[in-house]
């Protein structure tokens, strides 16, 4: 039987329960209810100012019909192409940001936390890292966009005093102009890209480094004595032993890449631009329920694409990533148990 909670452990529970109400609360009016409904939305044909909802089933997802011709017209998430490019686009520029935050952040991590590299003011270095962190998305973006304006920005500006312009064709006359970097689709992709790494490269950088300083360090100790130089000792025991933080931060930059948003929204014209090549599946659920024709169901549909999407890369990355080590031992003792008893079976016979 349960053991009976009496006297002060009851009354501790019972206020224990009263100070976490408002969080549950909290949680369950900001939080749960909007993620039911967005799930019931996806399901509904709701637009502009209707208020009633209309089930139509998967329509939003899939949908065959046939046009005045007679051909089967597919519609439906599944088949738009707006979509998936979205998709497409928000792969690339979250690839471009983490591979290079990654590993930069690898070598400062091992840099400033290996003793014989007698670093100084590692702590101010530390801060200098994460202090872009601290910043919010839209008021970075916002100077980006200073920073990189045409014509006259501080960047064009820069690169005038070099001799860098671009060159464009007017009235068939070669012309040396500043450069326009927001309708270069490779310069667009690359700003943004650059400044998710310059924002969370530093945080990316202190979780390394915490998980380097939690290796014991006899294991490198044990390394020196057996001959084992630098690279080796990070090779064969640091990069190994940061496989679950890794993972970890690896799993958080893909959700939190899949909902870039603020970024590409204020870089451009609101809409992912140019040629619709830096718009986000984010950005185009905000297009979809907030501009046009206010389609909030399909608005909705996109948003359960960008969760199902996010949910099997990070089941997939889970177990790219997984320790094998212990179903190495199990096959190994399973192959070992085999060979034995096929040596007994021999004996015998």
């Amino acid at each position: 039987m349960p053991k009976k909670i009496k006297g002060s452990e009851a009354k501790l529970s019972k206020y224990g329960v009263f100070f976490v109400l408002p969080f549950i609360v909290v949680y369950l009016f900001f939080q749960m209810w909007p993620t039911i409904y967005t799930i019931l939305l996806a399901f509904t044909d709701l637009t502009g100012f209707e208020t009633k909802l209309h089930f139509i089933g998967l329509t939003n997802f899939f949908n065959s019909t046939k046009n005045e011709a007679g051909e089967v017209v597919r519609q439906g998430l599944i088949f738009d192409k707006n979509f998936w490019g979205a998709v497409v686009n928000t792969f690339i520029m979250w690839g471009f940001n983490f591979i290079p935050q990654l590993g930069i952040a690898l070598l400062f991590a091992i840099w400033f936390t290996d003793p014989r590299m007698h670093i100084k003011a590692k702590n101010g270095f530390r801060a200098l890292f994460y202090m872009p962190n601290l910043l919010t998305a839209a008021s970075v973006a916002i100077l980006f966009r200073s920073l990189f304006g045409y014509p006259i920005g501080p960047v064009n500006q820069f690169f005038n005093k070099l001799g860098i312009y671009a060159t464009v064709i007017k009235d068939g006359v070669e012309v040396k102009e500043a450069i326009q970097f927001f309708r270069s689709v490779a310069w667009s992709r690359g700003i943004v890209a650059f400044i998710q790494w310059w924002m969370w490269c530093g945080q990316t950088l202190i979780m390394l480094m915490a998980g380097i300083t939690s290796i014991s360090p006899t294991l490198y100790e044990s390394a020196v004595m057996d001959g084992a130089n630098q690279r080796q000792q990070t090779v064969y025991i640091t990069i190994p032993l940061l496989r679950p933080m890794m993972l970890f931060i690896l799993i958080t930059s893909l959700i939190g890449g899949m909902q870039l948003f603020e970024i590409p929204f204020l870089l451009t014209d609101m809409r992912g631009g140019p040629d619709f090549k830096i718009r986000t599946m984010v950005l185009y659920m905000y297009n979809t329920a907030f501009q046009g024709k206010n389609r909030y169901g399909y608005a909705a549909a996109i948003a359960l694409g960008v969760f199902v999407i996010t949910m099997i890369c990070a089941y997939f990355v889970n177990n790219l990533m997984k320790d094998r080590t212990d179903i190495k031992i199990q096959k190994a003792l399973e192959k070992a148990k085999k060979e034995a008893a096929a040596a007994a079976a021999a004996s015998a016979q």
